[in-house]
């Protein structure tokens, strides 16, 4: 049989390293390694049962059939109220697209707004999807590093120097993948300014946005003239441990709402009717808000176990994150590189976690802790991690 010949774009699409490392540290539980996972940004929670229920219900009630393309519109004026409340800022539902998944609006919005050859500014290190889209496309991905010396935030002299002629669209991530650290007030005043001067489109990824540890979250969304130009990117996956529903939203202008909703129709027609009934218990219910605050509180507890454990290893150091569930340590003192040793520790300690590097080429000298299990799994975890660097000096 005559060779498949695939298009020069799908030589453009990166992947996902933490779903590469899972797939690997699953081959070898199944030899029979034990394996401790650090490296899945996945919520170790139930869904709340006050959700799965209304997903049942929901279920049970005929919500198996297709949706409008942009989303049943007791869900979207769920979402139009939630985000309304959370950012103090007054959003209509039909400024609201559901979609199977947050990743689709960054898809979707690229699809729409940037021809190729045009430039996009994303933080490095940052989520892989986002560079890996621009390029799919066929536009420029233009990084802004995020130091750990600067606390993970962008280097705002660094930023406005990458804005050229052919910019046409900047994303944020705050909190953020894979560091843990949020802008500021003063930081989203910055890139609002540098948007409205240069003519910019905002992707404001928050999917983070309340797991925060003694933060104010602050969204471009919310920022005065920003409604025009920012599109917020957000979901249920994180927040309410509902990775597998798959449920994103976009809150975005009007116009591209429309154009959101064309782009659904000729993809995946709509989310799921029981899911997205299911959001509306999540975003409404005080029983989820509660059920947030509590894992909040969790999270908190094993990010201090985490980055106080790690800052006891010898020649390993952590910024403190403020946000998400992740940690960004410096293994630099190790004499590892941050591949090898990512490699070593899962097929030799048996802790399964991420290189910088999966990130972006600013993640060299660093790996991803995803603190995403039990506080006893955590511990045995960085036990193991001691007890490699102990064996292995450099």
């Amino acid at each position: 049989m005559a060779p498949i010949r695939f298009a020069d774009r799908m030589s453009r699409l990166g992947t996902e390293g933490a779903f590469e490392v899972l797939a690997k540290a699953r081959r070898l539980e199944a030899e029979g390694k034990r394996v401790v996972h650090l490296e899945i940004g996945e919520p170790d929670f139930a869904t709340p049962d006050n959700i799965v229920e209304a997903g049942i219900s929901a279920m049970q009630n005929g919500y198996t059939h297709y949706t409008p393309a942009s989303g049943i519109m007791e869900a979207r004026e769920a979402v139009a109220g939630f985000v309304t409340r959370m950012l103090k800022t007054e959003v209509d539902p039909t400024e609201v697209v559901l979609v199977p998944g947050s990743k689709n609006v960054l898809l979707f919005t690229l699809l729409a707004c940037v021809e190729p050859g045009e430039e996009v500014i994303l933080p490095d290190p940052g989520y892989p999807a986002y560079a890996s889209l621009v390029n799919f496309i066929g536009a420029v991905p233009k990084t802004v590093t995020l130091r750990e010396e600067n606390a993970f935030r962008m280097d705002l002299d660094e930023l406005a120097s990458l804005v050229t002629p052919k910019t046409r669209m900047l994303i944020v991530n705050t909190p953020q993948n894979p560091t843990g650290g949020v802008l500021t007030a003063e930081d989203v005043a910055f890139v609002c300014d540098l948007a409205h001067k240069h003519d910019l489109l905002v992707v404001s990824d928050e999917i983070y946005s309340q797991l925060v540890y003694g933060f104010h979250h602050v969204s471009p969304l919310s920022q005065p003239g920003m409604r025009d130009r920012t599109v917020l990117m957000d979901g249920l996956s994180k927040s309410y441990a509902m990775t597998g529903w798959r449920l994103g939203y976009a809150v975005a202008p009007r116009p591209l709402a429309a154009k959101l909703d064309q782009l659904m129709i000729n993809s995946s027609s709509c989310a799921a009717g029981f899911t997205q009934m299911a959001a509306i218990e999540a975003l409404s219910a005080p029983e989820s808000e509660h059920a947030v605050s509590r894992m909040v509180k969790v999270f908190e507890r094993r990010r201090n176990l985490v980055v106080d454990t790690v800052n006891r290893i010898p020649g390993m150091r952590c910024a403190r994150p403020q946000g998400a569930f992740y940690a960004f340590p410096n293994i630099e003192g190790t004499g590892f590189g941050e591949r090898e040793l990512a490699d070593r520790l899962l097929t030799e300690a048996g802790v399964a976690l991420l290189p910088g590097t999966a990130f972006g080429h600013a993640g060299a000298g660093h790996i991803r802790i995803a603190y995403t299990q039990s506080e006893d799994e955590l511990k045995h975890g960085l036990d193991r991690i001691a007890e490699f660097i102990a064996a292995h000096p450099r």
